[in-house]
């Protein structure tokens, strides 16, 4: 199994999420991105929806993000929105 990703979700005023994953799936303003370990380094405009998050244990985590960004480096993902809300996943 590949190193796992080290991922944070902030919203304006605070941390939201902070964990491990496999694999962070996001909408952009340029269409849905997904990142694994090893990606290539990035900062992307989020778009209003979605950010998906399988961590590391399996399960999901799913969280609506408003005007943000994500960033991508040294398989540290970080998604900075001005509002974000864990939503229950199916």
């Amino acid at each position: 199994m590949a190193a796992p990703l080290k991922v944070n979700v902030v919203s304006a005023d605070r941390e939201v999420w902070s964990g491990e994953a496999t694999m962070v799936v996001a909408k952009t303003v340029e269409g849905e991105i997904g990142i694994m370990a090893g990606h290539e380094p990035i900062l992307a405009i989020l778009a209003a929806g979605e950010v998906r998050v399988r961590v590391a244990d399996g399960s999901s985590l799913i969280a609506q993000a408003d005007d943000g960004f994500l960033s991508m480096a040294h398989d540290l993902v970080t998604i900075v929105a001005s509002r974000v809300e864990l939503t229950p996943a199916s």
